[in-house]
């Protein structure tokens, strides 16, 4: 074909619309076919994931839906829980709480392995310095007269053994010396009237010496001195010179402080780690960075019924005078735990307690995702910053220390075993077409445990009525919850079903008066009812 002829081909318009028309459709097909594809394949994921969505009540977690929609408990919106889509692992148990690597560290979750240990229980005991009752004194006036002079003046003074503190005028002192001197004259004659005379003076504190120099110079004295029967610290003042005193006054009190009592205040939970023996060890805050010493003497055998304390009593010495009455003193005692040997010991950071239970996480060992799982222990005595652990956990395992509270939330949202929950909630799965306000009966669902939930409409008035009807649910065996609402008049139960039915419990209510939806009480218990709770018109 030659030249010409293509060119004339060419200026033909009908072929030229042609070829741009092919063209077009061309490109039609490759853009808006390709994009009709991806976008089936997005609309078909989308239905999947929609197909595979979780989605429960934040109040209510053991309400589990397949689409959003309202709770039927308490008509709040359903929230989504997770897509059974998601990875898992097979080795995990179902009852674990699956998080991923971000969420751990989000909520700073930190394990420790357990280990048997023979433990130590730290005893904190608080108290003050007080002097030795046993080596305090009164300085007592052994004869009536009056103080002509007084050698003590201020409390805190020092006063040594024997030495002279008051200087007192006697007049019977006084006839007491010229008796003496009259009984000596006839010595010879009355030997025992000397002796009397002389046992009067003694009696009044006067020393042989005195006496004899009485008897040997004739001189008499109405004036008398007083000696420090003990040596020490005046603690009490209570004459002043110039006083007149009866025989048995007391002068001074004084304490004798080389040797000092540590009263410290022990809570009866401590007592039994406390013995009579033990060495102590103690810190003063007048004194920082010195330890001192002693032993505990006594242990006193009545609590304090206001603090709930005991006192205990350390003996210790004070050469150099640093313990000083009312000081305060800190002590920690080491109390080994010889019956408790050999037992695992855990931090109670670890320990989740909520006043019946106390349970910890596990970390799951089998399996690549991180996984915990909760478990009950029972715990033996505390150790201050840790528990001893009598049961529930092996040597070996490796529990959660830290974000454990963060772990048991998951648990909650999920419907699994948690501390609020013993055991797992059985879900409520939505169908459609099914009427949910027709809730008034069992709500029951697929769950891996015999664990069920239900509601049933029970008559009643008022919180006796309320009391009533939850203490006969609970009676029945198995049921692990009950509780029900006064103003819907429906009673929220769980319960295992292989232990009781909804028929069983709607019986039990029945019988203590109240009407279920299956069961009328019996008229005679009703009308036995206190007139608040009757509730049939």
């Amino acid at each position: 074909m030659d030249t010409n002829k293509i060119k004339n081909i060419l200026r033909n318009n009908y072929l030229k619309y042609g070829l741009i028309l092919i063209v077009g459709l061309f490109l039609g097909w490759a853009i808006f076919g390709n994009n009709s594809h991806n976008h089936s394949e997005t609309e078909e994921h989308a239905h999947e994931d929609a197909a595979g969505q979780v989605w429960t009540c934040s109040m209510h977690p053991q309400i589990k839906m397949d689409k959003p929609g309202k709770c039927p408990i308490c008509g709040m919106d359903l929230i989504p829980l997770k897509t059974s889509g998601g990875s898992s692992d097979e080795a995990i148990d179902p009852n674990a709480i699956q998080m991923s690597k971000e969420a751990i560290a989000l909520a700073n979750i930190q394990t420790t392995k357990v280990s048997r240990q023979n433990p130590i229980k730290d005893v904190q005991l608080y108290g003050t310095i007080k002097a030795d009752e046993r080596l305090s004194q009164s300085q007592t006036s052994h004869v009536n007269g009056r103080i002509e002079k007084l050698f003590i003046n201020f409390t805190g003074e020092t006063v040594k053994q024997g030495q002279t503190i008051a200087t007192i005028y006697s007049p019977e002192l006084l006839s007491a010396q010229q008796e003496l001197l009259e009984a000596a004259k006839m010595s010879s004659a009355q030997p025992l009237l000397v002796q009397a005379a002389r046992e009067k003076l003694r009696l009044w504190k006067l020393t042989d010496d005195q006496i004899l120099n009485i008897e040997r110079s004739g001189n008499v004295s109405p004036l008398v001195e007083i000696k420090a029967n003990t040596g020490g610290i005046v603690v009490s003042k209570k004459v002043n010179q110039g006083d007149y005193l009866n025989q048995g006054n007391v002068l001074f009190d004084i304490a004798n402080l080389s040797q000092v009592w540590a009263m410290f205040d022990a809570y009866e939970v401590d007592l039994p780690f406390l013995r009579v023996g033990d060495k102590i060890d103690f810190s003063l805050q007048a004194v920082p960075g010195k330890t001192f010493s002693g032993r505990v003497s006594f242990i006193d055998p009545i609590l304090d019924k206001t603090t709930r304390t005991a006192k205990v009593r350390v003996e210790t010495a004070n050469p150099g005078f640093q313990l000083k009455p009312e000081m305060y003193a800190n002590a920690i005692i080491k109390a080994p735990l010889k019956q408790y040997n050999n037992e695992i010991v855990i931090p109670k950071s670890a320990v989740l307690w909520t006043g019946k239970r106390s349970i910890v996480y596990v970390k799951q060992t089998d399996g690549d995702a991180p996984a915990f799982m909760l478990r009950e222990i029972e715990l033996g005595p505390s150790l201050g910053n840790s528990y001893v652990v009598i049961s529930g956990i092996n040597d070996g395992d490796e529990i959660v220390t830290n974000g454990a509270f963060s772990i048991d939330a998951s648990a909650q949202l999920e419907g699994k075993r948690s501390m609020m929950n013993e055991e797992s909630s059985r879900p409520v799965t939505g169908h459609e077409g099914h009427d949910m306000s027709s809730m008034g009966s069992d709500m029951k669902a697929s769950s891996s445990t015999k664990s069920e939930h239900a509601m049933i409409n029970v008559q009643g008035l008022c919180e006796m009525c309320k009391d009533r009807i939850e203490k006969a649910a609970k009676g029945v065996s198995g049921v692990s919850s009950a509780s029900w609402d006064q103003k819907t008049k429906q009673l929220h139960l769980n319960f295992d079903a292989s232990k009781t039915s909804v028929d069983a419990i709607s019986k039990a209510i029945a019988k203590v008066g109240h009407d279920t939806d299956k069961y009328k009480a019996n008229k005679a218990t009703y009308d036995a009812l206190p007139d608040c709770c009757k509730y049939r018109k």
